[in-house]
């Protein structure tokens, strides 16, 4: 038996490592995602088998068992048969938190005592793995990235039969199915549910705008009533037409150049909101593009695609022109006008930034530097979906190198009797990074500030003519896309009312994780919670009636804030600022209050009967 074997995540990972390094290291073999499970409460603590409500946490950690499904039994045994005789084991799964508790639990399962060199990459072309292994450290070096994976899967466990195990008991009596709870996926189901819930309700309210022609020397253009708030009454309206129709007056002109910095780099939330609004893709479908265009046989054209940090670190400035040339060489990106020398913004407002990547294993998603080069021969290969995606991951990366796009603003006033009028236009001076993008660089543009004005001096006269009264409605907030709807998962902390908190959770990663949502979304959505309406998602009844029961029996279980909070902690084991014990206490007495509401609450109305959604 050798004395080095290399573990990967899956079969098409094996089969790329042994393409790049052989059996240098051993014989690589290749685990099948998760092989292992988390033991069942009543496999632990006997008396758990009958459901009550109770905190379902043992003495210590759950232990785990072998996961059943597909050839994972032979995959295991394979492992644990090598295991046996190996003196070193070479950890090449996936980089990210989830790739550790697949590798590195299988080790604690099978107790392996050797040495583990961690193999972490961030592409899988045959160069980076070879410089991987070359780089490869001690496996002791990313004991909190296992812990933070290991705090996360005991968490969830815990809340999510304690309280599934609860709610069924207390709310769901009479019931035919079981009233699931996730400290996840309840959440996200909350978010959707309080949006329809909050359109549902919304009562339009009309309101009225003014908007006049101004003459000037030099020309005409729209000036805008801008009052501190709408206007209610089409009359008080009217007045004000009637009062800026032949009204002449100074401009009070403020002429400003700006500059505006190209967009961050994108990972994989970013890409999932950019893509669910703009191709109408689901989450879900936006990962498995960008996961073949990662790993996919004969493409490996971006890196690591589950990305949730937008920096680069400083070490992949070196990388630009090979990059920069590898992208112009084909027809796609041959006009995008890079500089001879590229900008290079580092620091918190920029794009490479180490700090930025601290406690993260992976950065941004950009265009592989070693098959870059080979673009020509890799592009037929690519679906059109595998391009679209590429292509708005190559303009980002691009465009991340150009220089600032630069405009003149121009802000007319003009004080009508009291009644402010105002023109914004804006003039570019410089397109710089927006020509990366063509069209699409101007989505964000309000359509105030895209009327080119003629030119206007301060103190000028203004003859205003022509002025309308234009009828308007106050709108709903839109439903979510699936993108969008990450975006909000991934900003809970926006759920969040208290100031000093709120802030505080900025810097987290909010609920989920970019392994998770799409699984998350794509669960709610086959147990019948969520339904797709066209590019968007929307509660369905079944989904409206667990929401309400579930708010009402303990807001807490519905409150994104609160599982931000938790998030909070779990993230801070990553960063060695929270042992793994003490993020587990933190939701265990979290899952013990609400187990406390609950029984309280037990004399509500029972919830028809339910699948699981935990």
């Amino acid at each position: 038996m050798p004395d080095d074997i290399v573990i990967t995540e899956k079969t098409s990972q094996a089969k790329d490592v042994r393409a790049a390094v052989g059996a240098r290291f051993g014989p690589v073999l290749p685990a099948e995602g998760h092989l292992l499970a988390l033991l069942e409460p009543e496999e632990v603590v006997p008396d758990w088998k009958r459901w009550a409500p109770v905190l379902l946490r043992p003495d210590g950690l759950y232990g785990t068992k072998p996961a059943a499904g597909g050839n994972k039994a032979s995959k295991l045994k394979a492992i644990r048969d090598a295991l046996k005789a190996a003196k070193r084991v070479w950890l090449a799964t996936d980089c990210d938190r989830e790739g550790q508790l697949i590798g590195q639990g299988i080790l604690e399962h099978c107790r392996y005592r050797g040495e583990v060199r961690r193999v972490m990459f961030t592409a899988q072309d045959p160069r980076t793995i070879r410089e991987a292994f070359a780089a490869a450290k001690s496996n002791r070096e990313y004991a909190s990235l296992y812990g933070a994976a290991v705090a996360r899967q005991q968490a969830d466990q815990i809340y999510n039969l304690s309280l599934t195990r609860t709610a069924t008991v207390t709310l769901g009596r009479g019931g035919r199915g079981v009233v699931g709870v996730g400290r996840v996926k309840t959440p996200t189901l909350a978010i959707v549910c309080r949006r329809e819930l909050e359109i549902r309700a919304f009562k339009p309210q009309a309101y009225f705008e003014v908007v006049a022609t101004a003459r000037v020397e030099a020309g005409a253009f729209e000036m805008r009533h801008a009052p501190r708030d709408k206007i209610l009454k089409r009359e008080d309206a009217e007045a004000v037409a009637a009062r800026a129709d032949g009204f002449e007056g100074p401009l009070a002109v403020k002429v400003e150049d700006k500059r505006q910095a190209p967009p961050r780099l994108h990972d994989l939330p970013s890409l999932q909101k950019l893509c669910g609004s703009r191709f109408g893709w689901s989450a879900e479908k936006t990962l498995a593009v960008a996961q073949e265009l990662y790993d996919g046989e004969g493409k490996k054209a971006i890196t690591y695609p589950r990305a949730e940090t937008r920096y680069l670190p400083e070490s992949l400035a070196p990388d630009i022109p090979r990059i920069v040339a590898g992208l112009q060489a084909g027809q796609t990106f041959r006009d995008v006008p890079v500089p001879d020398r590229p900008i290079v913004r580092r620091g918190k407002t920029g794009h490479f930034w180490d700090k930025g990547l601290e406690g993260a294993p992976h950065h941004a998603v950009i265009p592989n530097a070693n098959t870059v080069g080979d673009l020509p021969a890799i592009w037929p290969r690519l679906s059109a979906d595998e391009r679209r995606l590429f292509v708005v991951i190559a303009r980002s990366y691009l465009a991340a190198l150009m220089p600032d796009f630069r405009f003149r603003q121009t802000t007319a006033l003009l004080d009508v009797g009291g009644h402010p009028f105002r023109a914004l236009g804006r003039q570019p001076i410089e397109l710089g990074w927006k020509t990366a993008f063509g069209q699409e660089g101007d989505e964000d543009e309000k359509d105030e500030g895209k009327q080119l004005l003629p030119p206007l001096r301060d103190g000028e006269a203004a003859l205003l003519r022509e002025p309308k009264v234009e009828a308007k409605e106050t709108k709903p907030p839109p439903r979510y896309n699936e993108g969008t709807l990450v975006e909000a998962m991934q900003n809970a902390w926006r759920f969040v009312e208290d100031p000093a908190l709120r802030e505080r959770l900025k810097e987290a990663k909010g609920i989920g994780t970019p392994a998770t949502r799409a699984e998350i979304i794509k669960g709610l959505k086959r147990q019948d919670f969520l339904a797709a309406q066209g590019k968007l998602v929307v509660p369905t009844e079944r989904g409206l009636a667990l929401f309400g029961v579930l708010e009402r029996a303990d807001p807490a279980l519905v409150d994104p804030g609160v599982t931000a909070r938790l998030e909070f902690l779990l993230d801070e084991v990553l960063v060695g600022k929270q042992q793994v014990e003490g993020a587990i206490d933190a939701v265990c007495e979290q899952a013990a209050r609400i187990i406390g509401r609950l029984v309280e609450s037990g004399a509500a109305a029972p919830l028809p009967g339910h699948d699981a959604a935990g």
